[in-house]
């Protein structure tokens, strides 16, 4: 998790058996997960990961706790292993935050006992979507809940790795609307309180 390029070290332990053993056969099933190529032409979920781990490389010295937000880098989308459904060719992945830190908590606490850390990572994994739900004022959306769980700055870090770490992201303007996200939640913590 040190690593300036974790993607290649990542890759490369995918193909030792130790990886086929539970926990992370889990990851390994990311191979084989499908995503919608409008949003991820990149292809599979583990593709969009090792890109997602990069950039959290890049920015983890920016973290309050590099070591929590590194661990949520690799597992956000861990939730799609069971939720991803093809309807009717399309391609969705409905709740895959609140599935994935379920998924996290289950993958970290079998090789973890800090329960601070893993409560931290699944805390990071429940609330990375909501860049998306504030930006775009969805119903799914828990600013207070993720407030209370997280920071929203750490949120927003790792929705920043998320969304730059797709093919053909437009680095400013994915800035730009974390940007956006931080202040929305800034001013509605001050409209409340």
């Amino acid at each position: 998790m040190m690593d300036d390029n974790p993607s290649e070290t990542i890759n490369e332990l995918s193909e030792t058996s130790e990886f086929g053993a539970y926990p992370f056969s889990m990851l390994l099933r990311l191979k084989t997960t499908k995503q919608s190529p409008r949003y991820h032409p990149e292809g599979s979920v583990w593709n969009h990961t090792l890109l997602v781990v990069n950039e959290a490389a890049m920015r983890r010295d920016k973290s309050s706790d590099p070591r929590v937000f590194m661990w949520a880098a690799l597992l956000h989308d861990i939730g799609k292993l069971d939720t991803t459904k093809d309807r009717r060719g399309k391609i969705t992945a409905y709740e895959h935050d609140t599935v994935g830190a379920k998924l996290t908590r289950t993958f970290l606490s079998a090789f973890a006992q800090e329960r601070q850390f893993i409560k931290k990572t699944a805390a990071l994994v429940r609330y990375h979507m909501h860049i998306l739900y504030v930006l775009k004022n969805l119903p799914f959306q828990d600013v207070g809940g993720m407030k209370r769980d997280t920071d929203i700055r750490e949120v927003a870090l790792l929705g920043l790795c998320d969304r730059l770490g797709r093919k053909g992201a437009v680095r400013e303007t994915e800035k730009s609307q974390v940007e956006r996200f931080v202040r929305l939640c800034e001013n509605e913590r001050s409209a409340h309180g």
